[in-house]
């Protein structure tokens, strides 16, 4: 016999209406003895023999586990999505973790569903974690378009001023020379000086363009580090911030330059000691051959130092600290940086077209040589024409100027953020509190 409300040893009691010896189904333990109540009473059962159960029985359905003293019964949990119940619209959840089966240590722990990861922290123009090729575009444009006083007054200053220099430069001494050379009765020696004239005028051209490069790179530069951190800037300030590294990037520009033609003379070198030696028709190929290796040779070298600029301007290193910083950011991701400057060059190049040639067309006519010229290559550098494709070519350089500097110190930075976790600085730089613990970032070395 057992007295014991609420839990019972199966078979602890051989009577119970049934034979000693003959087997049978347990008897529940909430079922009250109909023994244990008067006869009396209305809805009384007729007696019998079996256990003497408890008076005090709970009511039907509502066992629960059996409690110690002091402690409050426990009750079920509410259903909630999770074990047991499938999410809205059935399967285990989406990604973002509508429902469905939930992880330890997961939003809403289990059953509550794993929310994902917490977005990435943006106080600039690109979040704070390694970034994708539409995301680096998108920041480049977005600094444009937030910053455009500062953008586009830098890059519109550079543009008027390099286009008057070219534009004097071309009017005034490249047209002599243009008229000398497409002189049949010209002499010999009238030929030599036109030729040396024409290569003095465009070197000096490459000089002035380069300079005007440097310059709008130092200061987007600047611009572009200050928006990823959601702080304005102003001229000013950019070009005091930039002032101390400009003539360091301006020798680096010029030793990636020198880098990239000593290469390409060096592969066309065999090829031109065999033309010179009398080396008859295998001088042709073997110059092809060798300039087209050497240019690929120059392509890599140059994307391999491509992050070399930011790298001098941001970090305030030397020329050759920066091309090694460059080589190490680069190392492993070469296909990655070379397809997304590719890509931003193409773009740059689109746009600059979309704006320079309608300027030239419109340049050729009014000058009075007509449209034709442009094709045949016959159209003379007339004071026209040299203004008015000047203004499409400011108008051009004040659009891609920003978006190519753009790029290249957000390629710079998302590769620091992905090999040194730079996400983590930038954050305390900004002012984000409590980055860090938890917030998806960079996997240094990936």
């Amino acid at each position: 016999m057992n007295d014991t409300p609420g839990w019972t040893s199966p078979g602890s009691s051989a009577s119970d209406g049934r034979q000693s010896g003959v087997p049978g189904p347990a008897e529940p333990a909430d079922r009250p003895d109909q023994s244990a109540q008067p006869a009396d009473q209305p809805g009384a059962e007729p007696t019998g023999s079996g256990t003497k159960w408890s008076k005090e029985q709970p009511p039907p359905a509502q066992w629960s586990a059996p409690t110690g003293p002091g402690q409050a019964p426990a009750t079920p949990p509410p259903p909630g999505p999770g074990w047991g119940t499938p999410p809205p619209g059935g399967g285990h959840g989406g990604p973002a973790g509508q429902g469905g089966w939930g992880g330890p240590g997961g939003h809403g722990g289990w059953g509550g569903g794993w929310g994902g990861p917490p977005p990435a922290a943006k106080p600039g123009v690109i979040p704070l974690r390694p970034l994708g090729v539409g995301e680096i575009l998108d920041g480049a444009v977005s600094t444009m378009r937030t910053y455009w006083r500062t953008v586009l007054g830098i890059s519109l200053t550079v543009a008027v001023v390099t286009e008057i220099i070219i534009v004097l430069l071309q009017g005034m001494v490249l047209d002599t020379s243009t008229d000398a050379l497409n002189d049949p009765s010209a002499t010999l020696g009238e030929l030599g000086d036109a030729m040396a004239d024409a290569m003095i005028s465009s070197g000096a051209l490459f000089l002035v363009t380069l300079v005007g490069t440097v310059l709008a790179t130092a200061l987007l530069t600047t611009v572009t580090s200050r928006a990823v951190l959601g702080r304005p800037v102003t001229t000013a300030e950019a070009w005091r911030d930039a002032r101390p590294q400009v003539l360091k990037l301006f020798g680096l520009i010029v030793l990636l330059l020198l880098i990239a033609a000593g290469i390409v003379a060096a592969g066309a070198l065999p090829g031109l000691l065999v033309a010179y030696a009398g080396g008859g028709d295998a001088a042709v190929p073997l110059t092809v051959l060798g300039i087209i290796g050497a240019g690929v040779a120059a392509v890599w070298i140059m994307v391999r130092f491509s992050l070399a600029s930011p790298a001098l301007m941001l970090e305030k290193q030397g020329i050759v600290k920066s091309l090694s910083r460059s080589a190490k950011l680069v190392r492993g991701s070469w296909w990655r940086v070379f397809g997304i400057q590719l890509l931003a060059a193409i773009i740059a190049n689109v746009i600059a077209s979309i704006i320079v040639i309608p300027f030239a067309f419109l340049a050729g006519a009014l000058s009075g040589d007509g449209v034709g010229s442009l094709l045949d290559g016959t159209t003379q550098l007339s004071w026209t024409f040299l203004i008015v494709s000047g203004i499409g070519s400011v108008i051009g350089s004040m659009i891609t100027l920003p978006i190519s500097a753009g790029v290249t110190v957000l390629l710079y930075i998302d590769q620091r953020i992905r090999r040194e976790a730079l996400d983590l600085d930038l954050a305390r730089a900004a002012g984000v509190q409590g980055y860090g613990s938890g917030a998806p970032g960079a996997v240094p070395g990936s």
